[in-house]
């Protein structure tokens, strides 16, 4: 079987699901500019995983943070590991560290955190070798890879909602006081007690991640959880943060607005390309419903509208139409174009080309905005660019709904 391509065009999701239907035995690999991971199959099922650049080392650092681990162990063990060509995770039980159940619990959680990494990449090159079996693999578990779809996708929903609610990565975390109400009884989950030693008021959310036993993801959920149920706040700024005055705030508000939705409209726009062929008629059909007299003074500034456009920004374009239209209601007009355009393209995708195609539209563009968001999350708060996203999809929910019956 030969699958070869960039995630630009096919999403990870999609690639499992096609290796899970065949049933393939073999190596997927990965790479970006930065990074580059495999992950193991066996009759369709996920086997095993690794980051081929720092594999070892993550395993190091998920044991070192279980706490029975010094630094001086670990660098003994990692001297061992290198001049007796055994696994570092065997050569840890060797010298009675850990138990190997210990030991495979961490792998499992290093190789879930490998493969639910690679729903978030935007792009990479990817080749599947088939009945090629995966390197220096001391581990090999089975995860269905239908469930592995299922739980990626909804991290990527709960990844937005979790976002929306993160402070500032320069503010301390602290204890809020009284947490629980007047009985001072609170029910934590047992992520969620794993992270309170860490939270002391003198680190930040980057810094509490990081020091995490449990993993990116469940970590930020857990946090996420004690903040939302208020049992941790903000404690000021970890360092003092200059003030310049001499950012235009409108500008950056219009950045992150241009760069959210034009993200969006290009993700539907090659969706429909893959469906009916770049540059065919339909596709040229719907560019053409899509940037409708309604609002075509706004969609030519969108590299992700414009048929014949390769994506590139042209922000100062957008810009400059942006800012002619009056300050007082300028942000309104702005964004009640912005939802109608993506509720209507998210409808043409269902008229044109089905549910199926219009699910996997609505899965990519959420996918894509986790970047814009996350940029300035005081600024999307504060101008409720989140919010009025959200509104677009609903609305969209709502009309292919009705069109379902």
């Amino acid at each position: 079987m030969s699958l070869a391509g960039n995630l630009k065009t096919i999403s990870f999701a999609d690639i499992l699901q096609l290796l899970s239907a065949g049933k393939k035995t073999g190596v997927l690999q990965i790479t970006d500019a930065n990074r580059s991971k495999e992950v193991a199959f066996r009759d369709g099922v996920i086997i095993f995983a690794s980051s081929l650049n720092n594999s070892e080392d993550m395993l190091g650092a998920l044991l070192l943070k279980r706490g029975r681990l010094s630094k001086d162990d670990l660098e003994r063990a990692i001297v061992l590991h290198k001049q007796s060509g055994r696994p570092l995770g065997e050569t840890l039980v060797d010298m009675k560290v850990f138990t190997q159940d210990e030991v495979a619990e961490c792998l499992k959680m290093q190789i879930e955190e490998i493969v639910y990494n690679l729903f978030s990449w935007p792009a990479g090159e990817f080749d599947f070798k088939e009945d090629e079996a995966p390197r220096n693999a001391p581990f090999l578990l089975e995860l269905p890879t239908m469930s592995v779809i299922m739980e990626g996708t909804r991290r990527i929903d709960e990844w937005v909602e979790i976002q929306k609610v993160m402070p500032k990565d320069d503010v301390l975390l602290r204890m809020a006081n009284l947490p629980g109400g007047e009985s001072g009884e609170v029910a934590f989950t047992i992520d969620e007690f794993r992270l309170l030693p860490l939270i002391n008021g003198e680190r930040t959310t980057p810094q509490v991640i990081d020091l995490s036993p449990i993993g990116e993801f469940p970590s930020y959920r857990a946090l996420y959880k004690l903040i939302v149920g208020g049992y941790v706040e903000g404690a000021g700024l970890a360092t003092n943060v200059s003030v310049t005055g001499m950012e235009n705030e409108e500008e950056v508000v219009l950045s992150i607005i241009f760069q959210l939705y034009n993200n969006c409209f290009w993700k539907i726009r090659q969706i429909v390309d893959e469906v009916f062929g770049k540059g065919s008629i339909p596709s040229s059909k719907f560019i053409n419903y899509a940037s409708s007299p309604d609002y075509a003074s706004i969609a030519t500034y969108f590299p992700g509208i414009e048929f014949g456009s390769d994506g590139s920004p042209a922000f100062d374009r957008f810009y400059a139409a942006v800012v002619k239209i009056p300050a007082p209601i300028r942000l309104h007009s702005l964004m009640s174009s912005l939802e109608t355009m993506l509720t209507d393209q998210l409808e043409l995708v269902f008229r044109f080309v089905g549910s199926r195609q219009y699910r996997n539209a609505v899965s990519r563009v959420k996918k894509e905005i986790s970047e814009p968001l996350a940029a300035r999350r005081e600024l999307v708060k504060r101008y409720q660019i989140d919010e009025n996203f959200y509104t677009a999809l609903h609305r969209a929910e709502r009309i292919v709904k009705s069109a379902i019956g």
